[in-house]
């Protein structure tokens, strides 16, 4: 049988023609996410601004007003709405209830399901969550400790593993997938939880194994062909891991979107994140880490340096990992 090839064997792609254009175009990403996480700001879900959120499903579309006037005569504080996976759905953030004790929830949650029940017969209770004002400012800051320290974690690893121009490179590929991630929140409001700060940690983990296997390949050729120019061993290595690279993005792909369209609206941001950062991982593992190793000045090794062969993490992957 056929085995099924989506890069072909004899792919050269000159990529680093491209990176003028690359690093204008990441660039240019970058400070538009920038802007708009600061102009629209995220939709911190419960877990990092606190307070009680109510999952309401109703039997037609509701109007968001009537929903917010009736919840308001209840006495249990301002509410914020936001229709949640369909236009029926609708979730209802209330601030800490005064007492801040298990009783004093349940009963603002009892009075608003009632409340709704009564002005919107066959609307249906789905559930409610609540976070102290203390867990959630301790949840954001543990939130953005995780994240800073995998990033600069993984720097570091590469800076050890590698040279100081490997571990450069892989921290701005990876600041710039973070960054596409916040300003997909910001754009699209979806809720930012700690679950999507589970998927930025996945993201990164992603990232951080594609482009650990392009690079240590670049090393291998450095070391292999040490007489042809950097820009020659950037475009081979990255066509020799290009297979591995395609064919793990699509399976990943293939399983995130049977989870985007079936899993339901609980799992649709963390699904989403995950999707974005594959598509954003992929692209910056071949586009701006590899080709950022020229601009920051990479050499291949002396020529009296014996070349290594056959021991890098590249060919064990390109080995025992999926081919085209």
């Amino acid at each position: 049988m056929k085995l099924l090839k989506l890069v072909p064997d004899d792919t050269n792609i000159d990529f680093v023609r491209l990176r003028g254009l690359a690093f204008g175009l990441t660039l240019l990403l970058s400070v538009l996410a920038v802007g708009i996480t600061f102009y629209k700001g995220l939709n911190l879900g419960v877990d990092f601004e606190g307070g009680l959120m109510i999952e309401e499903r109703f039997a037609q579309t509701p109007d968001l007003n009537r929903v917010r006037s009736v919840v308001d005569a209840q006495g249990v504080g301002e509410a914020a709405l936001q229709q949640f996976g369909d236009p029926r759905t609708v979730t209802i953030r209330l601030p800490v209830q005064q007492g801040g004790d298990e009783g004093a929830t349940n009963r603002a949650v009892r009075k608003v399901e009632s409340a709704l029940l009564k002005a919107f017969p066959g609307a249906e209770f789905r559930r409610y969550s609540t976070v102290s004002g203390k867990v959630s400012g301790e949840l954001i800051r543990h939130g953005v400790l995780a994240v800073v320290l995998a990033i600069l974690g993984i720097g570091l690893f590469a800076i050890f593993r590698f040279e100081w121009q490997f571990g450069v490179s892989t921290i701005v590929a990876i600041v710039h997938d973070l960054l596409m991630t916040l300003g997909f929140f910001a754009l699209t409001q979806f809720e930012f939880d700690l679950n999507i700060v589970a998927a930025v940690l996945t993201i990164i983990g992603y990232s951080i194994n594609d482009k650990i296997v392009i690079d240590d390949r670049i090393r291998e050729n450095m070391r292999r062909y040490r007489k042809m120019e950097m820009r020659e061993i950037i475009n081979l290595s990255v066509n020799e891991t290009l297979p591995r690279t395609v064919m793990t993005s699509v399976t990943i792909l293939l399983a995130l979107a049977a989870l985007l369209f079936l899993g339901g609206h609980v799992l649709r941001g963390f699904t989403a994140a995950m999707t974005l950062g594959i598509i954003v991982g992929t692209y910056s593992s071949i586009y701006v880490s590899s080709s950022l190793l020229i601009t920051l000045g990479l050499r291949a090794e002396p020529e009296n340096e014996k070349p290594v062969r056959g021991n890098s993490v590249a060919d064990n992957a390109e080995r025992v990992g999926p081919r085209a």
